[in-house]
């Protein structure tokens, strides 16, 4: 079983504007509602994939309870942790000539509702898959996923983790099934830049000897490169198509490199990455079945 967590959950809010003037009323063209968060992308996306998955986190009222209601109607199984307090967020993203994001806080998580979590996650079985994406609300700890992958330390549960800065490279320690950070991300971490993939690899290579068992670095235009857990090396191209969307695209990879190890080994997984990454990139929401498989084509 898969299993996706969410620390934030959103209702993303998509409002699109010709010609957006600040201190003026504007007026949408046209909106789209999506439930978000990353974890959330990867169940969405792994379900266009015919794979089924568990959405774990924390929701909050009337909002928390349409996140949930919303998923479950679209066939994905959730086991949410109900807080107390506060209201999950909505986050507005204004699509004009230029993108604008005004993304809520959340509520706060409190010590005994962590536990809560961590109690689901140890009746995870040998042979799982957790999937840890994203940054943290600020009333969590910053060790929240050292914590959640020590005390799965010790069974047979392939962990990956989407994250950056410290939040990824405190966690390498407990080797990590894949990490997934983006060629500016990468060179953050070690302070460098990233200009090709020769580059990436190098440091991709650092990644394996500090705990990483998969590594996967996006470079947008320049395509992907995996580093596997064998010291292979496999490359992608990108797809071809219209940008019209930065959101969920990253997510979309994970699930579709996730789906892919499964079905046909670590080069068919980057490319059914590559191409769910890319349909997210040129639609307006989450990537489908129908173009992740048309542009996975593309890809040979």
């Amino acid at each position: 079983m898969i299993y996706t967590v969410t620390f934030n959950p959103a209702i993303d809010h998509v409002v699109h504007i010709g010609d957006m003037k600040t201190g003026q009323v504007n007026r949408s063209e046209h909106e789209e509602m999506f439930f978000g968060g990353k974890g959330i992308n990867v169940s969405v996306v792994l379900k266009e994939l015919g794979i089924d998955s568990k959405a774990l986190g924390f929701t909050a009222g009337f909002t928390g309870e349409a996140i949930e209601n919303g998923l479950e109607e679209m066939g994905i199984d959730t086991d949410f942790v109900r807080l107390a307090k506060g209201n999950s967020r909505i986050n507005v993203k204004i699509k004009s000539a230029q993108e604008t994001d005004l993304n809520g806080q959340g509520p706060e998580i409190s010590e005994a509702e962590l536990e809560k979590l961590f109690q689901k996650l140890d009746e995870l079985n040998d042979g799982d898959t957790l999937i840890l994406a994203g940054s943290i609300p600020t009333s969590l700890p910053e060790d929240v996923y050292e914590r959640i992958l020590e005390r799965l330390s010790g069974r047979d549960i392939r962990a990956v983790v989407d994250a950056t800065g410290r939040l990824l490279m405190n966690v390498l320690k407990y080797e990590p099934f894949l990490i997934k950070p983006n060629d500016h991300e990468l060179g953050e971490m070690f302070a460098v830049k990233i200009n090709n993939m020769d580059d990436a690899l190098k440091y991709a290579q650092k990644l394996r000897e500090m705990g990483a068992r998969n590594v996967l670095v996006s470079m947008a235009e320049k395509g992907a490169m995996l580093l596997d857990e064998n010291g292979k090396v496999h490359r992608c191209g990108v797809c071809t198509g219209t940008v019209k969307n930065s959101v969920g695209a990253g997510d979309s990879m994970v699930a579709g490199f996730v789906a892919g190890v499964s079905e046909g080994g670590y080069g068919y997984a980057l490319k059914l990455g590559t191409a769910a990454g890319g349909a997210t990139a040129f639609s307006e929401g989450l990537a489908k079945r129908e173009d992740i498989i048309r542009l996975l084509a593309q890809l040979g």
